[in-house]
């Protein structure tokens, strides 16, 4: 059997104000083409459909077009809901979808009835486990513990999912075949601060509540969703990561999805990496503003989503608005000058006590454009203005307190 792991589709996100529907839509179309292609049987997405607790209609126009492209490619559809997601409306008419082969898993305990596909080798169980927050399923799950279980304790994000994958165990078990379970979550071997860019919606900050990778013991594979760049905890464990690019720190982590080839059972998955299109890429550039705007090798980058690092001594005026004439997707400025003057810590009354008002305007100019002080055609404007000033008191227009 042949399975597509993806996930964090967020549709609906925009980059830096910018939609990215149309994007998103090249990419799912041609993850679809693979699906196709590879005759692939089960497509898994693990959480973080859509952005949005409230998506958009042209975000659900878009949901409903892959999924109808899935099925006409042959794929049967299992998605689960995400901590981006709304279960409730993300889930509804579920019920229907599953007749067309659409399994939508929304629900906090739905994970008990997988969804079975055969293959020559025999049944496999999906089991999705959406996104279980704590505080919020704590009550259902305490529903379905055995009285010998006795009260567990239900408080992180690792407690419920290993009280979950304890209850999948057993079902599967007790089932017989091969089993695949979506999760959406940090897992142990992810560092959150290393790898978790900042449109990634903290499941708890710090690595705090990350799961354990021995709660996903027993299944043949575990196809998990939150983090946006492509992982490997084991053979048989992985993030497949986000469709597109979403923040700058993403740049550079390939797009794509996991093709995972089930055999017989106990036998270990064969997987492969199935790259998908980047429809822009995302770069960061850096250099004087007069550089980015005159040297040839940024060429290469006019047609990018930009992030401009200048640095200028003096942040330039205007500046973003020149970028776009060369690059016209920056949506990013940075202003980081290559010398940076260590400022005296004294207050501002010891700064300018005693000195000219020539002097407080320059040492102004020098605090606030690190360390660079007035140029000359700006000491020959000061002196201009403070010499109007001076002869508009000495008339008696203005009096001093």
């Amino acid at each position: 059997m042949k399975i597509l792991h993806t996930s964090d589709w967020h549709i609906g996100r925009t980059f830096h104000t910018h939609p990215t529907l149309d994007h998103l839509g090249t990419v799912l179309t041609a993850l679809v083409t693979v699906v196709r292609d590879r005759g692939v049987d089960v497509v898994v997405v693990a959480g973080d459909i859509f952005d949005s607790a409230m998506p958009s209609k042209d975000s659900l126009s878009v949901l409903t077009t892959v999924l109808r492209q899935l099925k006409d490619a042959g794929a049967v559809v299992v998605m689960t809901s995400g901590n981006h997601d709304s279960a409730a409306r993300l889930g509804f008419q579920s019920e229907w979808a599953r007749l067309a082969g659409i399994h939508i898993i929304t629900g906090p305990s739905e994970y008990l009835e997988p969804v079975t596909v055969e293959d020559s080798h025999g049944p496999v169980h999906f089991y999705g486990i959406p996104y279980l927050e704590p505080v919020i399923v704590r009550h259902h799950l305490r529903a379905l513990q055995s009285p010998e279980s006795g009260d567990v304790e239900l408080k992180t994000h690792e407690q419920v999912l290993g009280f979950v994958m304890g209850q999948v165990r057993a079902d599967a078990a007790a089932r017989g075949g091969r089993s695949v379970v979506l999760a959406h979550c940090f897992a142990a071997g992810i560092k959150p601060a290393a790898e978790a860019s900042e449109v990634e919606r903290d499941i708890t900050a710090g690595g705090l509540d990350v799961v354990s990778t021995s709660v996903f013991d027993g299944p043949d594979y575990v196809a998990l969703g939150h983090i946006h760049g492509r992982a490997t905890l084991s053979n048989r464990v992985r993030y497949s990561g986000a469709p597109l690019h979403y923040s700058f720190s993403e740049a550079g982590k390939p797009r794509g999805a996991w093709l995972v080839e089930l055999g017989t059972v106990d036998a270990d998955p064969i997987v492969e990496w199935v790259d998908l299109p980047v429809p822009r890429r995302l770069s960061e550039i850096t250099g004087t503003l007069e550089e980015l705007l005159g040297d040839a090798r940024f060429l290469e980058n006019a047609g990018d989503w930009v992030k401009a690092v200048l640095t200028d001594q003096v942040r330039p005026l205007d500046g973003m608005r020149q970028l776009h004439e060369r690059f016209p997707f920056c949506v990013a400025l940075e202003h980081r000058p290559t010398v940076v003057v260590a400022l005296e810590a004294s207050t501002y009354r010891e700064r300018v006590r005693a000195k000219s008002d020539p002097d407080i305007v320059a040492g102004f100019l020098e605090y606030v454009r690190n360390g660079v002080g007035p140029t000359e055609f700006e000491v020959a404007l000061i002196a201009e203005l403070l010499t109007q000033q001076a002869s508009i008191e000495s008339d008696g227009a203005v009096v001093r307190p």
